[in-house]
């Protein structure tokens, strides 16, 4: 419409808006009748055309169909145009002339009004029979193809907006510094364009603009009506530039990325230079932040990214340290507990599955393994709360519980449905904070415990090694227990442990550098090796009460747990007592040397060999010049020569790089001592071919 002029070709077919009030009347009441135009341009001063009939039967525009009213003041018709040849002769002839010929006639619109014909509005609307098609015309077939072609691209500039811009400056920092070389290389081509991110954003909101409201018009033009163009333009701007481009990005928005930056960089050189402005700010923070990120916190946001469930970081069951609910918790259960490194024990009834109660470790501080305290008086005493949490349960989630303090262990079940019976909830493993921050950080948390062993990756703990200092090794206090079958030793656990450790630091012949550990470890667990002293007050000279006399050849060496003993030194005979973790007798177990000696050793001496062996296996005895009697009831070790020279060689099968194959069994220096003592107790030994006289220093 150009000028209150309707231009329409020969042929086509519109429609046609009609706005007043009482449109509902009877049909037919709406009509064309043409008119000539003088050469002025200016509309003939004349009757009304519409009263003519002729006039109106002979217009180029026709009303076909019925008047359809679809408000209250307005309605549709449909008009359809003719060519010349296809007005009616008669028609013509009695319009005169040229009055028919729609080249050149006006055509004012009629209606029915009181049974005569009027031209309606006091401007009256004048119709152009243009043959000519108008410059803005678009066959139907174009009109779909470029809404189409609309809607994809809308679609794909939405598409390059969502997945330049997921990740912000920082994250696409760290993926260009921890990611995998693939995301390296797409971060690279991203981070110019993201630096950029004002301009991108600001050119593809313009652009995304601009398109929707072409789709609205041409939706307007094809429906002929604003209220379908609005909805139908709304619900494919939703479903395509929008949902779709939403569900794609949120999966695959990173891959996409790097094949949009031609795209991207093109949309935005328009408002390169305008944006600019406002990007040097974000670019400043940006730079000023990630010059601040140290190394850890990279691997937490590359691992914060991951989105994870507890199911896929469990400890699976069989692989739990757990105790059933019927331990008794005495030494071997404490140092089981111990060894295995964790400070929650689970405990569980009949099956693993069947998890009841938790036990901390802190919870054992007062507990005396002597006592053999049931495990369920610990447990129920202290009741600690258990946490179940469902397998899909995300690691966000679990971190953010495990935040509350309420726990640091949980416990993941899922739903089992399986099977024609009801579901059940089934126990998969244990998850723990631990096991969160290291999927978190990707990356392992060492501790003190980790030398056991690492159940995610089934890494079994290292041979225990033979260190030249005995402090910088984790502690194998499973060798402190008893072995299954064989009689009870005297000595408690906790003694034993103070024993080992005195010696192996105090006495050099049992140092780690002569006597390995391990060995050590079963010499005193030996049962001829500990021995006890009963003192009887009533005779107090009986020859058990000694344990050294003076000029009395000797082969053993003897530390004092518990008890006390006097000792008579010199020919003056000086005497003085002496009480727990006091050894006499380091002499007899090397060989005899001139070098004077006190009773009470509390001196090291230089190291020696500790495989120079040669005197020492000679028939010479140790002939101490001093004499020990006990005071009170006694607890003593009592090592002989020939035990003490069978560690040693135990000790150096152990240590000899020739043979790393060779293990030394837990039973093996028992029963080679026991074979070598034998030997040992059928020899006599009656004569003392040196004496040491010492004086007390």
């Amino acid at each position: 419409m150009k000028e209150r002029i309707i231009s329409a070709p020969q042929g086509a077919s519109f429609k046609l808006r009609l706005f007043g009030w009482d449109l509902n009347g009877t049909w037919p009441w709406v009509a064309f009748a043409g008119t000539r135009q003088e050469e002025t341009g200016v509309v003939e001063d004349a009757a009304d055309p519409c009263e003519q009939e002729t006039r109106r039967v002979s217009a180029a525009f026709q009303v076909t169909g019925e008047f359809t009213a679809d408000e209250e003041y307005s309605g549709l018709i449909t008009v359809q145009t003719r060519d010349k040849s296809s007005i009616s002769p008669a028609a013509s002839s009695t319009g005169g002339g040229d009055d028919a010929n729609p080249a050149y006639h006006h055509h004012h619109l009629c209606v029915l009004k009181n049974g005569s014909w009027v031209s309606v509005g006091p401007d009256r609307l004048q119709i152009n029979n243009d043959a000519g098609l108008p410059a803005d015309y678009i066959p139907p077939w174009g009109m779909a193809v470029l809404i189409v072609l609309l809607i994809l691209v809308c679609g794909v500039l939405r598409s390059v907006n969502l997945s330049l811009l997921w990740l912000d400056p920082l994250e696409l920092y760290v993926f260009h510094s921890c990611g995998s070389e693939e995301d390296k290389r797409a971060a690279k081509r991203l981070e110019p364009i993201r630096r950029r991110g004002n301009c991108l954003v600001c050119s593809l909101l313009f652009l995304c603009a601009l398109g929707h409201s072409v789709l609205g018009v041409l939706l307007y033009r094809v429906l002929g009506s604003i209220a379908p163009a609005v909805f139908t333009s709304g619900f494919l701007i939703f479903l395509v530039s929008e949902l779709v481009p939403h569900i794609v990005c949120s999966g695959y928005g990173f891959q996409l990325a790097p094949g949009f930056t031609w795209l991207a960089q093109v949309c935005m050189e328009p408002n390169r230079r305008k944006g600019s402005c406002s990007l040097g700010t974000k670019r400043e923070i940006t730079d000023s932040n990630r010059e601040g990120i140290p190394g850890p916190v990279e691997e937490f946001s590359r691992g914060a990214l991951r989105r994870k469930t507890v199911e896929d970081i469990l400890t699976p069951l069989n692989d739990c340290f757990m105790l059933p609910s019927t331990a008794v918790l005495d030494f071997s259960t404490m140092s089981e507990i111990m060894q295995s490194g964790y400070t929650r024990v689970p405990i569980y009834e009949e099956e693993k599955s069947n998890i009841v109660e938790i036990l901390f470790v802190k919870d054992l501080a007062l507990v005396d393994p002597d006592d053999c305290t049931p495990m369920t008086t610990i447990t129920k005493f202290y009741n600690h709360p258990l946490h179940f949490v469902f397998n899909d349960t995300k690691l966000d989630a679990m971190l953010e519980e495990f935040k509350k303090g309420n726990s640091a262990l949980a416990i993941v079940q899922k739903v089992n449905n399986e099977g024609e019976g009801d579901p059940f909830y089934e126990v998969l493993g244990l998850v723990t904070l631990e096991d969160v921050i290291e999927e978190i950080i990707k990356s392992e948390i060492l501790d003190e415990s980790d030398g056991y062993m690492d159940m995610k990756v089934k890494r079994p703990m290292a041979p225990l090694e033979i260190p030249l200092e005995p402090r910088s090794v984790h502690q194998e206090f499973s060798l402190f227990k008893l072995p299954e079958g064989e009689p009870k030793i005297r000595t408690s656990p906790q003694l034993l442990l103070a024993t080992h450790r005195f010696l192996s630091r105090e006495v050099e012949h049992f140092s780690p550098a002569r006597v390995s550990e391990k060995v050590l470890f079963h010499l005193l667990r030996h049962p001829s090796v500990n021995q006890e002293v009963h003192f009887d007050p009533s005779n107090r000279l009986s020859p058990d009460h000694y344990l050294y006399t003076r000029n009395h050849p000797v082969d053993y060496f003897i530390l004092l747990l518990q008890g006390r003993v006097e000792v008579e030194i010199g020919k003056e005979g000086l005497k003085f007592e002496n009480g727990a973790f006091t050894y006499y007798g380091v002499s007899a177990l090397t060989a005899p040397t001139s070098v004077h000696q006190s009773p009470v050793s509390t001196q090291r001496r230089p190291p020696r060999d500790p495989f120079e062996m040669g005197d020492a296996t000679s028939p010479s005895s140790y002939c101490p010049d001093y004499t020990v009697h006990a005071l009170t009831d006694l607890q003593l070790i009592r090592v002989t020569r020939m035990q003490y020279l069978n560690a040693l060689m135990a000790s150096r099968v152990g240590q000899s790089p020739e043979s790393p194959e060779i293990k030394i069994l837990p039973n093996s220096q028992t029963k080679l001592l026991n074979e070598r003592n034998t030997v040992t107790q059928g020899r006599s030994n009656t004569h003392c071919t040196h004496c040491i006289h010492t004086s007390l220093y």
